[in-house]
Parts: structure tokens; sequence; C-alpha cells
């Protein structure tokens, strides 16, 4: 199966005057299965509405809200979508049931990789796109607006994360991530593809 997906609102983090800091991250649209899921829906309401209506789409036709971890700026876009199914990596939440999911989100190929290190219980999404692996990364990547990252495999690795709580395992879970992801979309920045796959003995 074959999804569409595409990049609705970029994600940036910038760090303003009086040490104000203002983060909204990539919110990620995908087809797949006759479903559209949302992933990270953000914190910046106008950017995304605006960017839905584009699409043709109003909030109401959003199926399931995927989120990757429960910073806020990730999810306060939330009350947008009251109509939606919400899924975290391990469950789906309808009101205040709690629904234990498989490897993929219900009902769509859309695998779920978990990826600790940014957060305890971060999750990433692998999505088939036209024979190639689209890797929605959440915060498993991120960097500040003007940062010029380097995309070969070995910086990608020792790329900085100073919001991170486990810095061991996030470098884990970019190898394995990485070894799978020919177009990776950050959580914070622009649309990358990874120079090379990992090489053995990285770990």
């Amino acid at each position: 199966m074959v999804a569409e997906i595409s990049v609705l609102v970029e994600g940036y983090a910038r760090e303003l005057e009086g040490g104000v800091f203002r983060a909204s991250p990539s919110s990620v649209l995908i087809e797949d299965s006759g479903m559209r899921i949302l992933a990270d829906p953000g914190a910046d309401g106008e950017s995304l509405l605006c960017a839905l209506y584009r699409e043709g789409l109003s909030p109401q036709d959003v199926d399931i809200i995927f989120v990757t971890h429960p910073h806020l700026d990730h999810i306060l876009n939330l009350r947008l979508f009251p109509q939606a199914e919400v899924c975290d990596p391990t469950f789906v939440y309808r009101g205040d049931e709690l629904i234990p999911y498989g490897k993929f989100i219900p009902e769509t190929g859309i695998e779920v990789l978990a990826t600790p290190g940014h957060t305890p219980d971060h999750g990433s999404l692998l999505v088939p796109v036209e024979g190639e692996t689209w890797l929605v990364a959440g915060d498993l990547f991120w960097w500040r607006d003007g940062a010029v990252p380097k995309t070969d495999v070995e910086s990608l690795l020792a790329q900085e994360d100073e919001l991170a709580c486990d810095p061991p395992a996030l470098r884990a879970s970019r190898l394995a991530a990485l070894e799978r992801a020919d177009v990776v979309i950050p959580g914070h920045g622009k649309v990358f593809r990874p120079a090379g796959r990992p090489r053995p003995g990285l770990r």
C-alpha cells in the first residue's frame, strides 16, 4: 500500500528577545487506506488551518491525530480536532478509553517506530511513498532556525539535542530510523535526505 504525504506546516524553533522561545513542529498530513492522518498538529493554529484549507480540507476531514510525544508545542492544536481519534505510539484514545494497538496505526499501512531519547515515550512514523520510506521523525531530529545541519549519517547521529532526556537512547533510536529512512521530516527544520546508510559498527 502506497501512501500520500505532505508537510502542511514546516516546523520552526526560534529564540526571540527577552528569552522568549517560539516553536511549532512540522505538521504532516498522510492519506493511506482511505484514512487521513495528521501527525503532530503543533501549536500554530492559524498556519495549520490555512494549510488544511489550501488542501480543500477542514478539521472535520481528519480521521486520526498522531502525536510523536507529549511536549506542548506538538499537541496544543489537538483542541482544533475534537472529533478525531488520537494516537500516541502505544494507544488510540477515544474519550476516556485507552486502546492498545500493534505495529501499525489501525486500518493503515503506516508503521509506528519507537524512538525514545528526546522523551521516554517518543515515537516516529515510517510511511511508504512511491518506493521510498519517509520518516515522520518528530523531535528525533530537530534544530533551531538558522542552523545548517549536516545530513551525513555520522553527523545526524551526533547532532546535539539540548532537550533530550536520554542521549544514548536517542542515538540508538536515530540509528535504527536511519537504517530505514530515505527521506526525513524533522520536528523542526526542513525535509532532508540522509547522505548514505549507517555503516556496520556504528552502534
